[in-house]
């Protein structure tokens, strides 16, 4: 008779995200992972298949959780330059909290993983084509509400608005970097609008 599985895989995966995030998929050894995931190593296997396919779930996972943290926030916004703002706001309290500089799980995946590897590389793409078409939805209802200036083409607007999230993570994953930076880069993100 097959044991019932005693865990929670979306608790397993934010464990994995934490691990790889912190370390990298090339520092992360299969060890670390039984010994933060605190699984054995059959109920890894069983469940997840190998490193990997852990990895590829959990950088699935985290976009996913990203995506629907955002997008919430964006599709209820009635004042829509102010909620960008928000969101850099966000970003920029994170990076200087994080005592480790971690930066962006999917931009440090990006960088390390992403032009080795093409299921990587498609996680990315995805993650980067369900951004800036949340982020066009969101300035196309800025230009309908009279928030945001049609001057700009509104696709052109969401590329650089998740440029410039993605922009910040990485400056983030860097260390040091003074709140007074990243307000005089998102005080000119703001003006475009």
């Amino acid at each position: 008779m097959a044991r019932l599985r005693v865990f929670n895989e979306d608790d397993a995966l934010d464990k994995a995200i934490e691990i790889f995030w912190n370390k990298g998929y090339n520092g992360t050894s299969a060890q670390d992972l039984v010994t933060y995931l605190g699984l054995s190593r059959s109920s890894l296997y069983d469940t997840f298949g190998d490193k990997r396919s852990l990895f590829l779930r959990a950088l699935q996972h985290y976009q996913q959780q990203s995506f629907d943290e955002i997008t919430s926030l964006l599709v209820k916004s009635e004042d829509i330059k102010e909620t960008i703002k928000q969101i850099f706001e966000r970003v920029i309290v994170e990076s200087l909290q994080d005592k480790i500089t971690k930066g962006c799980f999917m931009v440090n995946t990006t960088v390390e993983l992403g032009i080795h590897d093409n299921d990587i590389a498609d996680i990315v793409e995805k993650n980067r084509q369900s951004m800036e078409d949340i982020f066009l939805f969101t300035v196309q209802k800025g230009q309908d509400l009279g928030q945001i200036s049609k001057s700009n083409d509104a696709r052109a607007l969401a590329r650089f608005i998740f440029n410039n999230y993605s922009g910040i993570r990485v400056l983030a994953r860097s260390g040091g970097t003074p709140k007074e930076v990243f307000e005089d880069i998102v005080k000119v993100i703001l003006s475009v609008f």
